[in-house]
């Protein structure tokens, strides 16, 4: 076969490679890894660095993780992906371990936090309709990120994020910010949307407060810890 496998292809410039071929959806930095160990990382040159930003916080554990390797060899070894169409006796043990370690009393597995805030956003609509309102809101705060979809994204409240993905100037509709750490603000918030309008009350609809989805540390445009007062 004339096929060539990836890792036979030439690596010599991986960000031509990137410039050419990956979607520039993320910025860069003109750094190339090739491998870590622990917290540490190495580049292309063999110049060696301090691994700050672990994954954007997905790599608790390190690189090259021992136990972590010998774990997903061993799992490698019995079973891949089968989908959710049947049962793994590693899905049923983990959700077991994650709630009796937590307050939850059910686990959703998913890919991403762009994919388990979309299931968020759609638990809490579900839920508002279920009691009845028709116009359910979810409030998030200024300068929050939520994710890349179409829905988390509008759930952040960045208008920079927003553009060029409105229809008709709107985002998602359901969704109204606050500013962070304004317990005030938020407290005035909940009373207005709490308040249907004349209009829609007489066509038959009602608006209400679906969810309050806030991060505990922003890390957008700084890090911003959030004040315990606020959220309580």
């Amino acid at each position: 076969s004339s096929l060539v496998p990836p890792s036979q292809l030439d690596s010599s410039s991986i960000s031509t490679l990137f410039e050419n071929r990956v979607q520039k959806t993320y910025g860069r930095y003109p750094i190339t890894f090739v491998s870590g160990d622990g917290c540490a990382l190495t580049d292309e040159t063999g110049k060696d660095y301090l691994d700050f930003v672990s994954g954007i916080a997905t790599c608790a554990l390190g690189h090259n993780n021992a136990e972590l390797t010998a774990a997903v060899t061993e799992q490698m070894g019995k079973l891949h992906h089968v989908s959710n169409l049947y049962y793994t006796p590693g899905q049923g043990l983990l959700a077991e371990w994650l709630c009796a370690n937590s307050c939850a009393d059910k686990a959703f597995f998913c890919n991403s936090g762009a994919e388990a805030n979309e299931a968020a956003i759609k638990c809490a609509r579900k839920h508002a309709n279920d009691r009845g309102i028709t116009d359910p809101v979810i409030i998030t705060a200024e300068q929050s990120f939520h994710g890349r979809t179409l829905a988390t994204v509008t759930a952040t409240g960045q208008p920079k994020y927003h553009a060029g993905f409105t229809y008709g100037g709107e985002m998602v509709r359901g969704f109204r910010y606050t500013p962070y750490n304004d317990a005030d603000a938020l407290k005035a918030l909940v009373e207005e949307i709490s308040q249907t309008p004349e209009e829609d009350a007489a066509s038959g609809r009602k608006r209400g407060l679906a969810a309050i989805m806030l991060e505990p540390l922003q890390g957008e445009g700084g890090i911003v810890p959030g004040n315990k007062e606020y959220f309580e």
